[in-house]
């Protein structure tokens, strides 16, 4: 004997002996849902007229740069390809180098200030990535001890298990604190 057991969620097919007359219990599947609360982009007006009259000041509205550092210096972060690559591989793929090198210096980085202004929910929309490219191997290993002696953090991504380094990405930094390093560099298209 063949019974089908359904409910509204869930089919499920069992045999039965012909012998066997009891009843098969309907089996329930319970779906969780799991939605998580909406962000917080901006405060209310009351809330901005608390903030105003306590004498704190409002936050900046998303996008407009409100977490960047005083004197309206955009945070930036600089992500170098190599054009030999770029010419050689689907495109896919140096694009993922650069993914993997850009969330990789973040990470390393994530305690900064200038990551948490960076990845902020008032700038997540609105992040500024420069993305430049290098000739080869030997360019982009140059840049990396540049900046190294420059004291700039970076993350030089190095593919495994070929063991050779394919882009490099800046941890985010205050434009000028880190432009006069990439100056030289052509953007990447």
């Amino acid at each position: 004997m063949e019974t089908l057991l359904a409910s509204s969620s869930v089919r499920l097919r069992a045999i039965l002996p012909r012998s066997c007359s009891r009843r098969v219990p309907t089996v329930r599947k319970r779906t969780l849902r799991h939605t998580p609360p909406p962000r917080r982009r901006n405060m209310s007006a009351s809330a901005d007229a608390a903030a105003v009259t306590a004498g704190v000041p409002a936050p900046s509205p998303p996008g407009s740069g409100g977490d960047n550092p005083p004197g309206g210096d955009v945070v930036v972060q600089y992500v170098v390809l190599r054009r030999d690559l770029i010419d050689s591989w689907p495109l896919g793929s140096v694009v993922t180098q650069g993914c993997h090198a850009s969330v990789a210096a973040v990470w390393n980085y994530r305690h900064h200030p200038d990551v948490l202004a960076y990845c902020s929910d008032h700038n997540l929309d609105s992040m500024h990535k420069v993305t430049l490219e290098v000739k080869g191997e030997t360019q982009l290993r140059n840049l990396s001890d540049k900046l190294k002696t420059g004291g700039i953090d970076h993350k030089l991504w190095v593919e495994q298990p070929e063991d050779f380094p394919t882009c490099l990405a800046t941890r985010p930094y205050p434009k000028s604190q880190v432009g006069s390093f990439f100056k030289k560099l052509k953007l990447c298209k």
